[in-house]
This record gives C-alpha cells, structure tokens and sequence, in this order.
C-alpha cells in the first residue's frame, strides 16, 4: 500500500514579526490580513467607536473604521487574528499606548495623508531618529506631491480608464491592488532590514496600484479593436439559455476546438476574427443551456465559466 506524504507546512516567513497597524477602510486592513497569514504578530489601533446619533451610546457593531460601516461582514473578515485596541491618538493617554507599541514593532502601517501624520508626530522625519529599526509602509492616496489630494478607489480607477459605462466595478480594483503592494512593501522592508539593521520608509499610493492594474489598457491590449478587447470572437462574454458564458478559447488550439464543437472550419487566427465566426459562436452559445456548455468545455477542453 502506497503511503501518502505528509503536507509540507504552509510557509511563515513573517513569524515572529510584529506589525503594527493604524490603516482604516480597506487596503491596510487587506494587507494585514495577508501578513498574518504570514506569520506576522498583527496589532491594530484604530479609534473609538463614534456615539450613536443623538444619544451617547455607541452604535451597534460600529467601530472607529468606517470599514464597519461600509460592511460589517467585511470587516468582520479583515481582523480575523488580528488584536485591535481603540486608541485615540490626539489624546496623551492614546501617545503613550501608541509609543509603547512602536518600541516593540518592526513595521507600522498608516493610512493616514502626510499632513495628518506630521500632526500626530507620525511622520518619517519624526519617527525615523525615535525608533531607527521600526519601518513604516504609508499608504497614501496619491503619490509624492499629490498625497495630500482627497480620493478614493473609485476615482483612482477612473482616472485609469477603468471605467467604461455608468456601472460601478465589481470590486475595489484600487484597494485591493493597493493591499498588495503593502504586504510587498512589508516584505521588502524587512529584507532591507535584514542587509542594514536599520528601518525603512515605502511608500504605496493607490493611484499607482490603479495604473499599475490598467497598463494592458494603457499599452492598447484590452481596447476595442483588439484580439483582447473583442474582436477576437473566442474571447467574449456571451447570452447563453439561461445566463450568460465567459468564453476564453484565445489560444489557436482552444479557438479550433471550439470551431470543431461548432462544425466551423479552421483557417487559423483569421477565422476567429471575421463577423461570420463571431455571429456563429453567438448563436452556438445562445442555444445551449450554462450546464450543457460546461459539459462541453470538460469533454473538450475549452475554457470557459457560466454566470447568471
């Protein structure tokens, strides 16, 4: 009989690390809820629960992140593992718990813009002589000069022309890039630590994770006109019976399969690029119910995903 290996452990490279967060809304929160699963020691200060309108109580299930105003669930999710205390910083009692905290982290993460940092005494210049071993990751709206500038993710996107019609995106493209780049931040900071012993400051701007996620609309990849941006008729979102299918036969072997399925015949690329083939396919997948394409893709190896 065969013995099964043992899994390998998931890998914890930020073990023993200690972060501390004063990231509100969505993206320090996403970032720290990937260290964690690194391994890092995650704190996060964030303050008081505001009181409920017209009375002096707080309000059901909000804190002092708007996050758990937006969704509830959401940030129900993102503090997972994580301790968070509310601490008002503008207060001397709140300075001295934050000051104890940066004693003992290796990371701060703040979402703060640069001119609520210098007030709070929370800027690099500040910080960096008090603390040298503590890095900070800032995450700022914008970049440089910008940072001060009031945006959000929906304006980052659209500054990218990631916004096309009147529908707001599926998700917050700008946030989530944005956590990823903090978590990145994190792990090059201690990296530099580890060649100087001393702290660093990284920046991470959320217009940049937008640009960042736009550059194949940027190149022209994805504009209309192009084998990405529709003219490609393997490459399409289309009606089908009873909802709709994310067709993504792009290579020349999923595109002639998918002309085998229909009776099509193969003249290589030029063939998923003529109005015929694009009409065909449309039709092919109009008269098929979302369970009978998904059979057809497994038996034929056609990539594709049915939606409602």
């Amino acid at each position: 009989m065969t013995k099964l290996a043992t899994p390998s452990p998931t890998p914890l490279p930020l073990k023993g690390v200690r972060i501390l967060s004063l990231s509100l809304n969505l993206p320090g929160p996403a970032a720290l809820q990937r260290l964690r699963h690194m391994g890092a020691i995650c704190i996060k200060l964030e303050p008081p629960a505001p009181q409920a309108s017209g009375g002096t109580g707080v309000e059901s299930g909000i804190t002092g992140d708007p996050m758990s105003l937006y969704s509830p669930a959401a940030y129900g999710r993102l503090h997972e593992g994580i301790e968070v205390r509310a601490v008002n910083l503008k207060t001397e009692a709140g300075q001295a718990e934050l000051h104890a905290e940066l004693a003992k982290a290796d990371v701060l993460i703040s979402s703060f813009r640069p001119s609520a940092l210098r007030k709070l005494g929370l800027d690099w210049a500040t910080l960096q002589p008090l603390y040298p071993k503590l890095s900070m990751v800032a995450i700022f709206g914008a970049p440089g000069a910008l940072a001060d500038l009031p945006g959000h993710d929906l304006t980052y996107v659209a500054e990218n022309d990631l916004i096309t019609g009147l529908d707001l995106p599926a998700t917050l493209y700008a946030d989530m890039g944005g956590a990823l780049m903090a978590s990145e931040a994190v792990l090059q900071a201690m990296l530099l630590k580890s060649q100087s012993d001393q702290g660093s400051f990284l920046e991470v701007a959320l217009a940049d994770a937008a640009t960042h996620l736009a550059l194949p609309r940027s190149w022209g990849a994805t504009l209309p006109g192009t084998l990405l941006g529709g003219d490609h008729a393997g490459y399409q979102v289309y009606p089908c019976l009873d909802g709709r299918v994310a067709l993504a036969a792009l290579e020349s072997h999923f595109a002639q399969t998918l002309c085998s399925v229909m009776g099509l015949a193969w003249r290589g690329l030029d063939t998923m690029l003529e109005a015929d083939t694009h009409l065909a396919v449309a039709n092919f997948v109009a008269s098929h119910t979302r369970q009978a394409l998904e059979e057809l893709a497994r038996e034929h190896d056609i990539p594709l995903h049915t939606l409602c």
